[in-house]
């Protein structure tokens, strides 16, 4: 076994080797199907087709990466926080799994340094979150390569003991949106979040949120979706409110 093993590995393209030792040194795991991590690193952009005329990227390993993260996170904090509700396990769980901390993460972790994508930026949108999309390739290769355990082992030990401060997390609240809305219930005011301009075509979409109170305009903010611009919107609104 151990001299198939070599001999497989002497004849793997240098290339290959790289990426190998690449993702040993990322993830703690040794690939077996190198095929699998290849794919996991190769963005939209740079896609080609295969032999029955489908466009090859990491989308596909992403979308159950994404799968995976997000129940394996869920059942870490279940177990880690048994006097918690649901309300809390969620949010949690979002500040954990939403795109913006995954892109910190996977710098961090060294997936920068392994994507394969082309320069030629047409759009902002489909750059914004390339290493967090595929740190979750990285993940459903991991799972399709060495199955659920692995992968566990890989999200909690290198993800969530490394690379994040759950009591730092828990103690802060970017959710700017539930701020406004604590507030208003607070005070008894009536706010509404309204889209006010679309821009851009489909693949590269920008919005403009506007916040009012009592129908009185308060803050714009934009983003490359509704929830990021009513987020902008609510974030300027706390300031301009002078909302802790």
């Amino acid at each position: 076994m151990i001299r198939r093993i070599y001999n497989a590995l002497f004849f793997v393209s240098k290339s290959k080797r790289q990426l190998i030792n690449s993702i040993k040194a990322i993830t703690g795991v040794y690939p077996v199907n190198i095929e699998l991590y290849k794919l996991a690193t190769q963005h939209r952009s740079i896609a080609k087709h295969n032999e029955i005329g489908l466009r090859e990227s990491n989308e596909r390993l992403e979308y159950l990466g994404d799968a995976i993260l997000g129940s394996i996170v869920a059942e870490y904090l279940f177990k880690k926080y048994p006097l918690k509700d649901e309300g809390f396990l969620t949010e949690i769980r979002s500040r954990i799994v939403n795109r913006d901390a995954l892109n910190v993460v996977a710098k961090k972790m060294g997936i920068s340094g392994i994507v394969e994508y082309t320069d030629n930026r047409k759009s902002r949108q489909a750059y914004k979150s390339i290493y967090g999309d595929t740190l979750e390739a990285l993940i459903g290769a991991i799972y399709l390569d060495k199955g659920y355990m692995i992968t566990r082992k890989f999200i909690v030990s290198k993800m969530l003991r490394q690379q994040y401060d759950l009591e730092a997390l828990i103690k802060t609240n970017p959710n700017y949106k539930s701020k406004i809305i604590e507030w208003a219930h607070r005070h008894n005011k009536d706010i509404k979040f309204e889209i006010t301009e679309v821009k851009g075509s489909s693949h590269n979409r920008e919005f403009m949120a506007e916040l009012k109170v009592e129908g009185e305009p308060i803050a714009k903010g934009n983003g490359f979706s509704k929830k990021k611009a009513e987020q902008d919107a609510a974030q300027k609104s706390c300031v301009k409110l002078h909302i802790e």
